[in-house]
């Protein structure tokens, strides 16, 4: 049986510092959890519906692919809580705020596909192809913009 090593000592500001993050951390899966649980839900639904089966075979594709996205997006984003469970109290706090981080980035990529292809498929069954692919591409723009191309732009600007 492996033993389990003592953390390596960390100063008092460190410890707060790796203790303050991962609270953020976890406080910004809390955020986007409850909206992926209510999108995967819709979308488990939607094949049941009577009107599905009026669903062209893109239209199904598109369903397919936003299904996915959104179940991609449920594992990225409970994966942090496995890895911190599996790795807590063995001193490598650094590694799982890392880790949560990029899973975290990940499934905000994958929630906004998931929720572009929803807003896409929607507007496709009651509109037209035309129509939803402006509202789509709209939607893939905003999704785009407010969470990631303002923080990146900023990153960008202060980074010269």
């Amino acid at each position: 049986m492996a033993t389990v090593q003592a953390p390596p000592e960390r100063d008092q500001a460190e410890q707060e510092r790796l203790n303050r993050q991962l609270l953020e951390l976890l406080n910004e899966l809390r955020v986007a959890l409850p909206g992926v649980q209510v999108l995967f839900a819709f979308l488990l639904a939607v094949p049941f519906q009577q009107r599905f089966r009026e669903a062209t075979d893109f239209q199904k594709y598109v369903y397919l692919f936003t299904l996915l996205a959104s179940a991609t997006t449920t594992a990225l984003l409970i994966a942090p809580t496995g890895y911190h469970r599996l790795l807590f109290q063995r001193g490598d706090r650094p590694r799982i705020i890392e880790h949560g981080t990029r899973m975290l980035i990940l499934g905000l990529v994958s929630l906004a596909l998931a929720m572009t292809g929803a807003v896409f498929l929607v507007t496709d069954f009651l509109f037209s192809a035309g129509t939803a692919v402006a509202i789509g591409a709209g939607g893939a723009v905003v999704f785009g913009w407010l969470w990631f191309g303002q923080a990146l732009w900023r990153r960008w600007r202060n980074g010269r």
